[in-house]
């Protein structure tokens, strides 16, 4: 098994809703992501894929939200812009354009250089 991890981030404010404290209010952060896929084939040039098509995808899906207001955007003008459903959203967003040989693993939102949630898939 073949693993390849590529990291990224972006700047967006948010406001969690149902939310009783500080991040209630419109506030901001610098998130960086940890995108992680696997797979047990190579390709002809013996990679499970090219680390800059793996940034393009994860960059693509970045620009989307980067310098935004979060809870304007779908998804998350529905669903509340955690860091849990920012990771989720990446996953799902960022596994629509792989390779048929790779299998995205997990994406990790960090909110902090101390805090980040991981979305594993199902």
């Amino acid at each position: 098994m073949y693993e390849l991890t590529v990291l990224g981030k972006f700047a967006a404010a948010h406001s969690l809703r149902n939310f009783k404290g500080k991040c209630e209010d419109l506030h901001g952060h610098n998130w960086k992501i940890e995108v992680v896929v696997t797979g047990t084939e190579l390709d002809k040039a013996d990679l499970l894929m090219d680390f800059g098509d793996l940034k393009a995808l994860m960059n693509q899906a970045l620009d989307r939200l980067d310098h935004k207001y979060l809870n304007e955007l779908p998804p998350f003008d529905q669903l509340n812009p955690s860091s849990e459903q920012i990771a989720k959203h990446l996953f799902s967003t960022i596994a629509q354009g792989l390779p048929s040989q790779v299998t995205m693993k997990s994406v990790s939102a960090w909110e902090s250089d101390n805090a980040k949630a991981t979305y594993l898939g199902e």
